[in-house]
């Protein structure tokens, strides 16, 4: 039976999404994958989505609506890949009890804000030139390791390259805990 992974968008959600169908594309012959759009998690519905928009709605209680969302939604312990304030809403959500096996996050904004860390295995990456990735004295405090791609900025998780990482990262975690189980038959 295959591992279930949870994968939640960028605040862009599906409407500027097709790299999301690469991770898809390559993921979904190993594990059960459950898609979430962030902005439909978070309720949000505005007329003009720009940038600033979004963020704004966002921070201010899209995604605190979109944590709740999650947990009410997700009763099955799952992996988690989140883009960006995807991987913010997962980080808090893991906080908050939803039953979380690991997170992949790549480019989670307000982690950086974040004083607890959740209590799975937790992959953090970012790019060098991501104005929002976390301080060293953050991983530091927090005992977190932050993996940092050079010269990629915050969108990096949309580039093939990183998409193509992502991915034999998650394959190999996937293919090693399908070893470990025949193992212990």
């Amino acid at each position: 039976m295959a591992e279930r992974l949870v994968v939640l968008s960028d605040m862009w959600g599906v409407k500027r999404g097709l790299w999301i169908t690469s991770y898809l594309g390559y993921l979904q012959q190993y594990y059960d994958i459950v898609f979430y759009d962030i902005q439909q998690l978070a309720n949000i519905d505005l007329a003009i989505k720009t940038e600033d928009n979004l963020h704004k709605a966002f921070v201010e209680g899209g995604i605190d609506t979109a944590v709740a969302h999650l947990i009410k939604k997700e009763k099955t312990a799952s992996h988690y890949l989140a883009f960006s304030t995807g991987g913010t809403i997962a980080w808090k959500a893991s906080l908050k009890g939803l039953p979380i096996k690991s997170l992949y996050a790549v480019s989670a904004t307000r982690v950086r804000k974040e004083t607890l860390k959740p209590c799975c295995p937790t992959t953090l990456v970012y790019g060098n030139n991501d104005a929002y990735r976390p301080s060293m004295e953050w991983s530091d405090k927090l005992a977190m390791e932050i993996e940092v791609v050079p010269h990629f900025g915050h969108e990096c998780y949309t580039d093939e390259k990183i998409i193509s990482k992502v991915c034999k990262d998650l394959l190999t975690a996937v293919t090693r805990t399908e070893k470990a189980s025949k193992k212990a038959v």
